[in-house]
């Protein structure tokens, strides 16, 4: 009996339960595909920053976790365009478009 009811609902209808259940799902599938990709980008720099930007207290090393977003992206900007010495930022930071340094400060911004 199920299955002759099914024949009587528009085909457009099915189509859109299946958008409606489908979509959330896709969504949210995106927004973790963002999440470890903006992690990954971020772990390139935790073997000398600490994890998540946590540097080891008494370090000479600087501290990301919690640096402001624009004085962070300012520094990796100069590190990338020679203006700020470095021993290696300036070669890493060329490997990086402007695009990934943006969301690696954004990603150190928020760490706490």
């Amino acid at each position: 009996m199920k299955t002759l009811l099914l024949h009587r609902w528009p085909v457009w209808l099915l189509g859109l339960s299946s958008l409606v259940t489908y979509g959330p799902v896709q969504a949210e599938a995106s927004a973790e595909q963002q999440r470890l990709r903006l992690r990954s980008l971020a772990s390139s720099c935790a073997h000398c920053h600490g994890t998540d930007g946590h540097a080891v207290e008494g370090e000479a090393l600087v501290r990301l976790a919690g640096m402001d977003r624009d004085q962070l992206l300012n520094r990796l900007l100069e590190f990338r365009s020679g203006s700020r010495p470095a021993t290696i930022m300036h070669q890493i930071t060329k490997g990086y478009s402007q695009e990934q340094l943006e969301a690696v400060a954004g990603y150190f911004s928020a760490q706490k």
